[in-house]
């Protein structure tokens, strides 16, 4: 690994700075979904194991560099002390006397969580500042928080550049699992992209299209590839001004050896409702007063295929409208059918993004896929080639 991790740094005494994301959902003062402070458990522990004294660095929405009481992180203490078993000390501030006394007064096996980073207009411009006297409060910095390792802030960047720093235990189960997908995979890759809009992700297809043998392409944004074929998609979803940019990226895979797949048949409706009346017909055949809201059958056999030729997945985004029955037949089926191959181990499937994490869920396969990535921005700039701020800087 590139970064160190865990098990290469001493934290026996240290007092270790650990970045976390805990953005979680707080309704009346209560967190109504701990998913995510569950997730930085083993860290914590791992840390506390070793003798370190963990003290958590946390943004909460977006407060804007002010003081926001309802953005407060201190509702946040029972949940942290069910997830983890142990006294949470709650300070006021993440930077000076407030934070000093919290960090000071902390027993072994006791954990520090310091207020809301964003609360200091400094944070998420990165100021030199801030990251200073954050760091001055711990002599070990552990970057947990990769949902947020893309953006250059004090917490996220700053301090890493100050203090000895390492990954995390759920950075590195992240950082291994994209490096097995993109970085140094097995092939064949494939990947599925999917999702309402080409435009908003010229830049992953961009990228994708030279990395892996075949991209298969779902949702809306199908529809747009279609209108760049000349194919009339009736009153579908489309981005016409796009064709363009579609015909160029079929282009480019073309000349990388990269096979597009786009589907041979389609699901139409007049309306967009649950138990709309629908019909399968072919990809070119969309009625004029229809739109296409879901792959067809052939579609998904063809999509199953590929699987099947394939050694390693990335999927980030569904393949029709799948939050509304039966328009989630598609992505329900393609899942199945990669978390079938997954538990056979003939595939290595890591999926991300907020609509694939819910459409995977929703097809009762997420637990069968062999990582899924719940950080949305920093997964979609990994799969773009982009450089994460908060990676690179752990690099050794």
């Amino acid at each position: 690994m590139a970064w160190k991790t865990l098990d290469e740094i001493d934290l026996a005494g240290k007092v270790v700075l650990v970045r976390v994301d805990i953005n979680v959902p707080v309704e009346n003062g209560v967190v109504t979904d701990a998913t995510r402070i569950e997730k930085i458990v083993p860290t914590v522990k791992d840390i506390l194991a070793k003798g370190g004294k963990p003290v958590l660095l946390a943004h909460f929405g977006r407060p804007k560099g002010q003081v926001v009481p309802e953005m407060s992180l201190r509702p946040l203490v029972p949940s942290l002390e069910k997830a983890l078993g142990v006294h949470v000390i709650f300070a006021e501030d993440c930077i000076g006397t407030p934070a000093k006394k919290a960090v000071a007064a902390m027993q072994p096996g006791e954990v520090v969580l310091l207020e809301n980073t964003r609360f200091h207009a400094g944070e998420e411009k990165n100021d030199p500042e801030l990251s200073a006297a954050m760091a001055a409060l711990g002599q070990v910095y552990v970057n947990d928080a990769f949902s947020a390792a893309h953006r250059a802030h004090s917490s996220t960047e700053g301090v890493a550049h100050i203090l000895p720093s390492a990954a995390g235990r759920l950075m590195e189960a992240e950082l291994k699992a994209l490096e097995a997908a993109l970085g140094t995979p097995v092939r064949p890759v494939t990947a599925v992209v999917g999702g309402a809009k080409v435009s908003t992700k010229l830049d992953l297809l961009g990228n994708l299209v030279s990395k892996v043998e075949y991209l298969v392409i779902g949702g809306g944004m199908a529809n747009t590839f279609l209108v760049a074929q000349g194919i009339d998609v009736g009153k579908s979803l489309a981005e016409h001004d796009m064709a363009e940019t579609a015909k160029a990226i079929l282009a480019k895979a073309s000349d990388a050896g990269c096979r597009v797949v786009l589907p041979a048949d389609v699901v139409v409706a007049r309306e967009f409702k649950a138990g709309a009346e629908n019909e399968v017909v072919a990809a070119d055949a969309c009625p004029a007063d229809a739109m296409i809201l879901d792959a067809g059958p052939k579609a998904v056999e063809e999509i199953c295929k590929v699987f099947e030729a394939s050694k390693t997945l990335i999927w980030n985004g569904p393949l029709g409208a799948f939050e509304i029955a039966p328009f989630d037949t598609a992505t329900n089926a393609a899942a199945k059918k990669a978390a079938e191959l997954t538990k056979a181990g003939a595939l290595v499937s890591v999926a991300g993004g907020g609509d694939t994490v819910a459409a995977l869920n929703k097809a009762g396969v997420a637990a069968d896929f062999s990582y899924i990535s719940t950080a949305g921005g920093a997964f979609l700039e990994w799969m773009e080639g982009k450089e994460l701020p908060g990676v690179a800087a752990l690099m050794k």
